[in-house]
């Protein structure tokens, strides 16, 4: 199937195209999806529009093969789950798509990536296999072209030290971590770095206590002397992501939509502003499943950007997900 028109997108009109399409191939060739329609009574032949789509729950992720190729996957993205936790899988069966939409999106909203030291502080992502944060970052990382970029565990001494050199030639930074350790660095350490992105991706992971986004964003921002903290949006199961670039408001490249469902009547979309459970379509998961039901709870704005604003109660806690507010 061809996989470039969806990075083509440049209007609406343009998307639902790309999104029926996508629909359409993968009911006829993911057999876990087409059974999940055919139990929902849709016909292939009536769906229309975005909100005709049927979006699959995540959670089909850890119990089937969500898959709509016969290819050999290249990769499997796992989920990190909590101790006793099922996790997801995503099989990928075309990594070159999954970097052409991370590439893409990065540029879209940040430039160029060589113009960046990338350092990555994702320590609960190194001490596991099958991150797709830490092949993104891995990758982001080389093509940076910096040879100060890499990851860091938790050296944050080290990291203190490259941060003060980075400071002093103006370089562009890009720190990418996960929450608790980006809020461990800052008690170590008070720093003033506005040539630098902080960008968190979520999650405590079992290590601290859960905050509010808000109070997470203050004590980073005072920490690394930046007036916004970023975020990134993204999950085991998708191949696109949304970027924050504060406040928690988030905005999507042109292949991923969001959309919002009522908790009450999972097919029925509610308006601009109420809150509800998150249907992410990512049309670069061509190969797998476009149209998910994800565990979280967001809204929508006017200007189409969405924040995210908790999750279900009786969904596991999963490493990506945002703070709740």
């Amino acid at each position: 199937m061809e996989h470039n028109a969806i990075f083509n997108i440049q209007t609406e009109e343009d998307f639902l195209t790309q999104a029926l399409r996508i629909f359409k191939f993968q009911y006829d060739n993911n057999q876990v999806y087409q059974s999940f329609c055919s139990y929902l009574n849709t016909d292939p032949n009536t769906v229309h529009t975005l909100e005709q789509i049927p979006f699959l729950p995540i959670e089909f992720f850890k119990s089937k093969d969500v898959l709509s190729t016969k290819d050999t996957p290249q990769i499997t993205f796992t989920s990190s789950g909590t101790t006793g936790s099922e996790t997801s899988k995503h099989f990928v069966t075309d990594l070159g798509l999954y970097e052409q939409s991370y590439l893409k999106a990065f540029r879209h909203f940040y430039g160029d990536i060589k113009d960046y030291c990338v350092l990555a502080l994702l320590p609960s992502y190194l001490e596991r296999t099958g991150s797709s944060l830490i092949y993104m970052a891995d990758d982001l990382i080389k093509k940076s072209n910096h040879p100060e970029s890499g990851f860091f565990l938790n050296e944050y001494e080290q990291l203190h030290q490259l941060l003060l050199k980075l400071q002093k030639t103006n370089t562009k930074i890009l720190i990418i971590g996960v929450s608790f350790a980006l809020l461990e660095f800052t008690e170590k350490y008070n720093m003033s770095l506005p040539n630098a992105i902080v960008m968190e991706t979520g999650g405590m992971k079992g290590r601290r206590k859960e905050i509010v986004r808000q109070e997470l964003h203050e004590l980073l921002s005072k920490g690394f002397g930046v007036q916004k903290i970023h975020s990134e949006y993204g999950m085991t199961e998708l191949l696109s992501q949304a970027y924050s670039k504060g406040n928690g408001v988030f905005d999507c490249p042109a292949w991923m939509k969001i959309m919002v469902r009522d908790t009450e009547d999972p097919l029925t979309y509610l308006n601009t502003g109420k809150s509800g459970g998150i249907n992410v379509i990512d049309l670069a998961n061509i190969n797998s499943c476009s149209f998910i039901a994800t565990q979280d709870l967001g809204k929508i704005n006017q200007d189409d950007t969405f924040e995210i604003i908790g999750r279900f109660d009786n969904s596991d806690i999963r490493g990506c997900n945002l703070m709740v507010l």
